[in-house]
């Protein structure tokens, strides 16, 4: 639920954005308006957000410089946009997008997806939270154990820290990359298909759409690339994706 979330609306059609603000107010989030760029910027250094709903096309400041400030505040995104084709969608997400809808959009849509985002950023949130320790002598732990450490050839993750390196270089995963690197590696010789991954990363098999999981994939692939790592990911045509066989 986006009850009690705090939500900026970045959209410069004041019909669009009161409409956005007004449904998602209903539903209990405490939403805040701003109609440029640069309002955006301001409004996100200013106060403390879980999600920014942005569109692109933006006077002032550009809408990929409020993505970027989002994403280097730990907010997670989705982006509006009139683009349709494609290599539009891989560009959305490419940019740090967590999901995107385009223009028109159902209301219904976007509070579901809105849901999806924030139950991902939730779920990797809660992978980081300090683990209790109790002093000698004063009873048990009472504290949630930490998850085990998964290896595969040069790669290390863990998911109680939330990281993941190869041959020891960290690489930053988003909150849906991390998910699906995850379910890779605790099954590596399973063929895991879109539906699958899409479950492991929101939850259910048809919350993130077959196009987005491989935009993710090829985003882990390129940021895999950039650290010179290693790269176990196999595409198993028709089917989905496994890791690699070691030699």
């Amino acid at each position: 639920m986006v009850e009690g979330l705090r939500i900026l609306v970045v959209e410069d059609d004041d019909a669009i954005n009161r409409v956005v603000c007004s449904y998602l107010g209903k539903l209990g989030a405490a939403c805040t308006a701003a109609f440029s760029g640069t309002e955006g910027l301001l409004r996100l250094e200013g106060g403390r957000f879980d999600l920014l709903i942005c569109d692109l096309m933006l006077p002032g400041a550009s809408g990929e410089e409020v993505v970027a400030a989002a994403r280097a505040a730990g907010v997670s995104v989705i982006v509006l946009s009139a683009r349709a084709t494609v290599a539009d969608r891989v560009s959305l997400l490419n940019l740090g997008a967590d999901d995107y809808l385009v223009k028109p959009f159902d209301l219904e849509e976007l509070h579901a997806r809105a849901e999806a985002v924030l139950r991902r950023a939730a779920k990797a949130a809660s992978t980081t939270e300090p683990v209790a320790t109790t002093p000698v002598g004063q009873g048990p732990c009472p504290c949630r154990p930490t998850e085990p450490i998964l290896r595969y050839g040069t790669w290390t993750l863990d998911p109680t820290a939330h990281t993941f390196s190869a041959a020891g270089a960290p690489i930053h995963l988003t909150p849906t990359e991390f998910a699906m690197v995850s379910a890779l590696m605790a099954e590596p010789r399973r063929v895991l298909t879109k539906a699958n991954l899409s479950a492991a990363a929101a939850g259910s098999e048809g919350a993130l759409e077959d196009k987005a999981v491989a935009t993710h994939i090829g985003n882990i692939r390129a940021k895999l690339r950039a650290a010179g790592a290693e790269d176990y990911l196999e595409t198993v045509w028709g089917l989905g994706f496994k890791l690699r066989d070691l030699p």
